[in-house]
């Protein structure tokens, strides 16, 4: 089963972790490359993943590539919105685009992130 994890995280975050995999690579170890997306702030990650996006991600999930119009069968909603929608989470790296349709080529979608309070100014 293959997995999408979602993460929020800085620039400092990925560069972090950029380096400390690339220690072990250069120290022979074997690094296992885990796809995933990151966003810098709950906002972004909650506009691009909004639930009816959300609804397409699970649609797609381990279908292989489907047309536009069929995701939209799946979803039960207005072609043109699911394109728009389509086209949002292909923009943000979530889906791909095919010949013959769009895939999530993943079975599954994992979100790995904490929410804390802001602190008061």
């Amino acid at each position: 089963m293959t997995t999408l994890t979602v993460r929020l995280g800085t620039i400092d975050d990925i560069k972090a972790r950029f380096v400390a995999t690339g220690k072990l690579a250069l120290s022979g170890k074997a690094v296992e490359a885990r796809p995933c997306v990151e966003f810098s702030s709950y906002d972004d990650l909650h506009r691009i993943l909004a639930p009816l996006r959300l609804a397409i991600v699970k649609a797609l999930a381990g279908q292989g590539p489907l047309p536009i119009r069929e995701v939209a069968r799946r979803v039960d909603r207005d072609v043109q919105a699911v394109h728009r929608d389509v086209t949002t989470l292909i923009n943000a790296g979530v889906i791909d685009r095919h010949e013959n349709g769009v895939e999530f080529p993943y079975d599954s979608i994992y979100f790995e992130f904490d929410v804390a309070a802001e602190k008061a100014a």
